[in-house]
């Protein structure tokens, strides 16, 4: 695709459509009469127009979704007409006991008003899940109608038992086709689908390339796929479903876990530095499409327009940023990227005690770096401030969402999530020029007591499919649960940090909406994920913790659900992001600090 000198392709490879495939080999003249059944990953128009073509050939065929088989049923094969109540008995597997309710997520904030939904668990036995299995998982619905009338269903969900990448036990989704013959003998079997083909070819590429003996080991890894099927919008939220959205986030994390493997490290360990990757998952083409290759880094910056910060309803440009922290004066502080941008920082100084403020650690979560900015425009009106602002900590990271969200606006992207190194700027070496370094100085300037640090996760439901669905090692970030507070304190500074938490939880509460929105949230959470394990302070979960490592006493982290955001949305998620500054900053004067 290019003549690049630079670019080192390691492999270039179609995939045969699998609705295609299965037309090749059962739209003949030998299965007239047959039913078929088959669960691909593909969007339902190319799935409706596969069984037009089968029936123009003489064979009855359903082809069904792979991907979240029970909310496809209800989105293409239900009647929702005088529906009553549902009982929906799922399968349970030991070492994932919610798995099949979380796959499920958001059925239960579909459903129409007024309509009761039971769950009834399931046990799953080994023997069900195996290779050799002749018949799926599933799930059974019970109907209830008002007009008296009772209707049970079967839902298969077909899952394979395997190793994954990293050799580790996975139940996974997968295709899978039944025939049943015009005298009524059924054979079942697993389909290696196009998607699932594309993804172990791009694992097996990692594998079978001889990597250099230190890390970083390439610059940018870039996936280039084509996957010609759309997403689907939910009637809820920023909810939607999206192959090409869980294949990015399979290929990324799925790469990283390979070189944690490779280096000796624990799966999930943020430490490791194998250079920027890149999986940029279009959708498009006639069948499905992957490039890997080996990239120099992209320095460049994608213009974004400027807008009025208070109403901003996306995430805003460097050019802005650059701008508003220089108006806010004070003393500049620097350090420098891997792909050579720069990490900014401001030291307003006065008489309060010190705050460090920052944003963008995380640079797909961006209501932080909007948030964080008119916190401290606000902030540096009073007389006495006395605070370090950093609203962009990850320029590498943020302009790599900016060139995602081109193209794939509404999605997570969490390729932009970690440094150019792979690593997450936290878990960068002291005393080195990088990210890490700008939180460093602005320690050893100011000597905080406490760091602000914004935060954010997925707006919408975060899934890996072909590595058992729920993402490894975020498990509790999986679906939305309102917005979240964490506080983590050095030893002795226990009782400050729940002073801090409730002072906070009690402005927030102010906030209008905020609240109802965590409710909200929280409710289906526990509907598809289990009852919410966190304490709540004035309606806000939050979570404290000792850590005696981090640089100051205290540490507040905000988690709000903004990944995708855009719109008013969006407004609302930084403008609960600058409360939640402000709100610290004042509590944090008054405390009691007598560690």
């Amino acid at each position: 695709m290019t003549n690049d000198p630079r670019i080192e392709i390691l492999l270039e490879r179609s995939f045969p459509r699998t609705t295609r495939s299965l037309l090749d080999e059962y739209a003949t003249p030998a299965y007239q009469g047959y039913q078929l059944e088959a669960w691909v990953f593909d969007d339902e128009s190319e799935r409706q127009a596969t069984e037009t073509a089968f029936k123009a050939a003489g064979i009855s065929a359903r082809l069904r979704s792979a991907y979240k088989p029970l909310v496809h049923f209800f989105l293409e094969e239900f009647s929702w007409a005088s529906l009553r109540s549902l009982v929906i008995e799922y399968p349970v597997l030991a070492h994932a006991p919610r798995r099949f309710l979380l796959e499920a997520y958001p059925l239960a904030a579909l459903l129409p008003q007024g309509v009761a939904l039971r769950w009834e668990e399931v046990d799953a036995t080994p023997a069900t899940i195996s290779t050799t299995i002749s018949t799926p998982l599933h799930y059974r619905v019970r109907v209830e109608r008002s007009t008296g009338e009772r209707e049970t269903y079967w839902v298969d969900a077909p899952n394979r038992q395997h190793l994954d990448h990293v050799d580790e036990a996975q139940c996974s989704p997968c295709g899978w086709l039944r025939l049943t013959s015009p005298n009524g003998e059924v054979s079942e079997s697993i389909v290696e689908t196009d998607y699932e083909a594309l993804f172990q070819a791009a694992m097996a590429t990692l594998s079978s390339t001889q990597w250099q003996t230190a890390s970083p080991y390439f610059e940018e890894l870039n996936f280039t796929v084509q996957l010609p099927c759309s997403d689907r919008r939910l009637a809820l939220d920023d909810e939607h479903i999206s192959l090409a959205e869980a294949l990015h986030e399979e290929l990324y994390f799925s790469a990283l876990e390979y070189f944690q493997r490779r280096a000796g490290l624990a799966l999930g360990d943020r430490s490791i530095q194998p250079g920027q990757i890149v999986p940029e998952v279009s959708s498009q083409g006639e069948r499905a499409y992957l490039n890997v290759s080996l990239r120099p880094l992209d320095a460049s910056q994608l213009p974004r327009a400027e807008v009025e910060l208070e109403s901003a309803q996306q995430a805003i440009g460097v050019e802005q940023i650059e701008v508003l922290l220089a108006a806010l004066g004070g003393q500049a502080l620097q350090a420098k990227t891997r792909a050579g941008r720069a990490v900014e920082a401001r030291y307003i100084v006065g008489s309060d005690r010190a705050v460090m403020i920052s944003a963008g650690q995380h640079a797909n979560e961006t209501s932080g770096v909007v948030g964080v900015l008119r916190a401290a425009a606000q902030l540096s009106g009073e007389p006495e401030a006395h605070f370090v602002i950093s609203p962009l900590e990850n320029p590498d990271g943020y302009a790599l969402q900016g060139r995602l969200v081109a193209t794939q606006p509404r999605h997570m992207h969490h390729a932009a999530r970690y440094t150019a190194f792979g690593n997450d700027l936290q878990s960068q070496p002291l005393g080195q020029p990088f990210e890490h370094a700008i939180r460093e100085q602005a320690f050893a300037f100011s000597n905080a007591g406490l760091h602000i640090n914004l935060h954010g996760y997925p707006a919408h439901e975060w899934t890996r499919p072909l590595s058992g669905y729920v993402p490894r090692g975020f498990e509790m970030w999986t679906i939305p649960k309102g917005f979240f507070l964490i506080l983590r304190h050095q030893p002795g500074y226990e009782t400050a940090a729940e002073q801090l938490v409730e002072a906070v939880t009690q402005q927030l509460a102010q906030v209008p909406g905020l609240v109802e929105f965590n409710a909200a949230q929280i409710a289906l959470f526990e509907t598809h994920a289990g009852a919410l394990t966190f304490p709540m302070l004035n309606g806000f979960p939050y979570l404290i913790s000792e850590d005696a490592n981090q640089l100051t006493p205290l540490m507040l982290i905000t988690e709000y659900p903004d990944e995708t955001l855009t719109g008013e949305p969006f407004v609302q998620a930084h403008t609960a992001q600058m409360a939640t500054v402000v709100a610290a900053y004042k509590a944090f004067q008054t405390l009691l600090l007598n560690a």
